[in-house]
């Protein structure tokens, strides 16, 4: 049955008003009529009793229709007045409608006039009602924000957080009208949510919890997920740990939890829901500053933190001599990131650690320690969306340590802030491991605490890095002077940048150009060796391309000519220098070359060629083969590096590039001292010196 609606009929005939009063009655189940002959009458009525509508004839006694309208306005300028007047004129109706009434009406005979009646009064009515009830909203919602905004000023005033969290619950206690409120604050260190303050109590589960540990409870599923959440008839049990029936959960920020609760089950409509937030949101912001004055109040701890990270430091120096010590008795790559990751998570400054190799895509854990295995499978599964992933690749696009200085509050790292709170750590670093501008992966540590690592202790953990990397590229060198085998890649490229197309473009069609040999000068340059067809024209190339510094003809035949050409460095040959990779064969012949390259072991072929194709892209794989026997030349290269002095390697390598060797020699003395800018006789006292190491060392082991 819907609301009652008192309607107050007044009339000077007391039969009419009667027989009105029964008609709507009839017509309209809610409606419950009351009758007056006059308007003196009507508004004692009005005194006495709540009245929904009125229905008032024009012409009475001492006291017209409009009249009383007049008096009804001065006490409630809303409530629905029916002018229904037997005598019906044009300017009646006007003077109604200036008055101010709901409707107007004239009286008919029949009943029909009743029905029409009823339905103009249910509507008046519940228009009326409607916007009463929406009225007292906003007035209620105007003084509960006024509630709030003393509130707001009281929490800004508060000088310690506990202040703050009392506040915060009495107002949700006072502008809800909640059975209990209560607030959580983070304890970083436990890594739990404790109890800050609380208003009342359920009912059915009794006082609010005293904390909420990792990962119990809908509490800390909120917080942990940093998202507003509302639960409806909640119970405890089966590892659900609540405040009470019905509860609304608004996170803090880092600072923790706003709990409201009720022992209905209907919830929280918009309007509290909306009123919390609005709580929560200062009461964040009243926290946050709190923490920055307490920062302020206690400057001295300035001095303390600086003698603790003195402290870390020195913890952290003798963390890299152990892990120094540990990765020279390495003998493979594999022991030297288990030794590396092992003694980081051993200790109480890093939570835990693990390395991912530059030559997996996407770069992915490889060697870790410190923590589960579900965590690793989380990165791997997540690939290219994981955060850490994003973190490896910045470290090894970059030039140093990356850091992430709170995960918390990190962009891009909201999916990891439940694992964050659950392993205890907020700063995570991003270290290359680097050798001679090669990168072999990074290693990634995690810390507890935001921003917990100075600059210090990263300059220590990149130097770290470096070792790391140089350790790796010792154990992989060794590893392929002693093995009996060699992989040689066949590669075309078709790039019109690579200096070996543009001679063979330049050559226009008289044959192939074949590189002979490089000899690499470091900071002066780099002498390539290179044959042609005698009928290519090279020697105006000096003048013409900035590329050549010089070009000289060295010898010459009756089919082909050789060729030396100094450069200051291609981005073909850095590559290679980047992986100690050697060039074995390269031909061109039409603007296409064909090159095959000795690639030590340890080196990935994909991560290789990728390089190549970056700076050429017109490079395409075309075979890979292993060669075997080859143990005595890969240590004989190693044992010329290490014996021969740099200029007696060039005075080697440029006598058996041009020829000097061959008989009928090819190229002279004098024209080697010419290309390599030496006289004469310093050319020959090197090149002798060489000879004399080369042929000791194959002779009897030794390079004297």
């Amino acid at each position: 049955m819907s609301q009652p609606i008192t309607v107050l009929i007044v009339d000077n005939e007391p039969g009419f008003a009667d027989l009105t009063g029964e008609m709507l009655e009839r017509e309209r189940e809610s409606i419950v009529a009351e009758a007056a002959t006059n308007g003196r009458e009507a508004l004692a009525v009005i005194e006495r009793r709540d009245v929904d509508c009125i229905v008032s004839d024009y012409e009475m006694p001492e006291m017209t229709g409009l009249e009383l309208l007049e008096r009804v306005r001065e006490d409630d300028p809303d409530l629905p007045f029916i002018l229904f007047t037997g005598r019906g004129s044009e300017e009646i109706a006007s003077e109604a409608i200036a008055a101010g009434v709901t409707q107007y009406r004239q009286k008919e005979s029949g009943t029909k006039q009743y029905a029409l009646l009823a339905n103009q009064i249910t509507n008046a009515v519940a228009q009326y009602r409607t916007e009463t009830e929406l009225r007292e909203s906003e007035r209620r919602y105007e003084r509960t924000l006024t509630t709030l905004q003393e509130t707001t000023r009281d929490l800004m005033r508060a000088e310690t957080k506990d202040e703050i969290y009392r506040s915060a619950v009495e107002t949700a206690d006072e502008i809800l009208e909640v059975a209990v409120a209560a607030a959580y604050a983070f304890e970083p260190t436990a890594g739990v949510l404790e109890h800050a303050a609380s208003t009342g109590q359920s009912l059915e589960l009794g006082d609010p919890e005293t904390r909420f540990e990792r990962g119990e409870g809908l509490v800390w599923d909120v917080f942990s997920e940093g998202e507003s959440a509302c639960y409806t008839d909640v119970t405890r049990g089966d590892g659900i740990e609540a405040v009470s029936r019905c509860e609304a959960i608004v996170p803090l920020g880092t600072h923790g939890v706003l709990v409201a609760g009720t022992e209905g089950t209907g919830g929280f409509d918009e309007t509290m829901t909306e009123l919390l937030h609005i709580l929560g949101a200062n009461t964040e912001a009243a926290l946050d500053r709190a923490e920055r004055e307490q920062l302020l109040r206690d400057h001295d701890r300035t001095l303390t933190q600086q003698n603790e990270e003195l402290t870390r430091l020195n913890h952290t120096n003798e963390i890299v001599r152990e892990i120094n010590h540990g990765i020279a008795q390495a003998s493979t790559r594999d022991e030297i990131e288990a030794t590396v990751c092992d003694r980081l998570a051993e200790t109480d400054r890093y939570r835990f650690a693990w390395i991912a190799a530059s030559d997996d895509d996407p770069p992915v854990p490889a060697a870790w320690a410190g923590i589960d295995a579900a965590y690793i499978d989380r990165i791997r599964d997540d690939g290219e969306r994981a955060p850490e992933i994003g973190l490896v690749r910045e470290t090894l696009e970059g030039n140093g340590v990356r850091t992430v200085r709170d995960v918390l509050e990190a962009d891009g790292w909201q999916s990891r802030r439940k694992e964050a709170l659950t392993y205890g750590y907020q700063t995570v670093l991003g270290v290359p491991l680097v050798a001679d501008e090669r990168r072999y992966g990074a290693l990634v540590v995690h810390v507890a605490g935001a921003d917990s690592v100075g600059e210090s202790e990263r300059e220590v953990l990149a130097e770290l890095g470096e070792t790391i990397g140089h350790a790796i590229r010792s154990v992989e060198r060794t590893r392929a002077m002693v093995t009996d085998s060699r992989l040689e890649l066949e590669l075309t490229v078709g790039d019109s940048r690579l200096l070996l197309n543009r001679l063979s473009d330049h050559a226009e069609n008289a044959g192939p150009i074949r590189l002979e040999g490089v000899v690499d000068r470091g900071e002066d340059g780099v002498v390539l060796f290179v044959s042609a067809p005698a009928t290519a024209s090279l020697t105006d190339l000096e003048a013409d391309w900035a590329s050549i510094e010089t070009l000289s003809v060295v010898s010459e035949g009756d089919d082909e000519r050789l060729f030396e050409l100094t450069v200051t460095s291609t981005p073909f040959l850095d590559v290679l220098r980047t992986y100690d990779v050697q060039i074995r064969m390269a031909t061109a012949e039409d603007g296409t070359a064909t090159v095959v390259l000795e690639v030590p072991q340890g080196v990935e072929t994909r991560s290789l060629v990728e390089a190549i194709r970056e700076e050429y892209p017109e490079t395409e794989l075309v075979a890979k083969r292993e060669r075997t026997g080859t143990i005595s030349a890969r240590q004989l290269d190693t044992h010329l590096a290490e014996r021969l002095t740099d200029k007696q390697l060039e005075a080697l390598q440029a006598a058996h590039y041009s020829g000097f060797f061959e008989w009928p020699r090819e190229s002279t003395g004098e024209d080697l001292a010419d290309a390599l800018d030496v006289s004469s006789p310093t050319y020959h006292y090197h090149l002798r010196a060489a000879e004399r190491k080369l042929v000791s060392l194959a002779f009897d082991g030794s390079a004297n």
